[in-house]
């Protein structure tokens, strides 16, 4: 592996705060960013995350709206493996033989183990999320989601910075 880090924003614009990932996203590749880090919407583009992930990068820092039972806005770093991302959803998704695969509606984990189903790796897996306060058919974050966009551009730079260090 040697194509720096990735940076993914993930989230469906039609839900939300499920478009944290993608605002996010859309603003740091607005900044200036050390070489060898790459930014990207993804969207709900899962499958197309997988294969981009197949190239081979160092480290994979993605944003999302992360669901995890706090307040809306709070924002969460978490450190991610690839086994243990793919062991998360057979366990929530266990696939039936010649199950059909939704290319849009793939959860991080999902990702991950499509990733390993499809022999690919990534070095060191860094997950920027957002409690969303409303997942529901509507455009725009909400007050609090909103608010949070700004600090986890600070995350995700954070984590940037500790990447060119390692």
């Amino acid at each position: 592996m040697s194509n720096g880090t990735l940076v993914a924003g993930v989230g469906n614009v039609f839900l939300g705060d499920d478009a944290f990932g993608v605002e996010v996203a859309r603003r740091l590749a607005e900044q200036p960013l050390p070489a060898g880090v790459r930014v990207e919407d993804f969207g709900i583009r899962g499958v197309h995350l997988a294969y981009e992930l197949l190239n081979g990068y160092d480290a994979l820092i993605l944003v999302d709206a992360a669901p995890r039972g706090g307040e809306a806005g709070t924002v969460y770093v978490i450190e991610a493996d690839l086994d243990s991302a793919a062991a998360a959803d057979a366990q929530q998704h266990p696939a039936a033989p010649g199950a059909l695969l939704d290319a849009h509606d793939l959860s991080p984990d999902a990702v991950l183990a499509l990733l390993k189903s499809l022999g690919g790796e990534v070095g060191r897996i860094h997950v920027v999320g957002c409690e969303p306060e409303r997942v529901a058919e509507h455009m725009g974050l909400s007050e609090p989601v909103s608010d949070a966009v700004e600090e986890a551009v600070r995350a995700v730079r954070s984590l940037l910075n500790r990447e060119e260090r390692t």
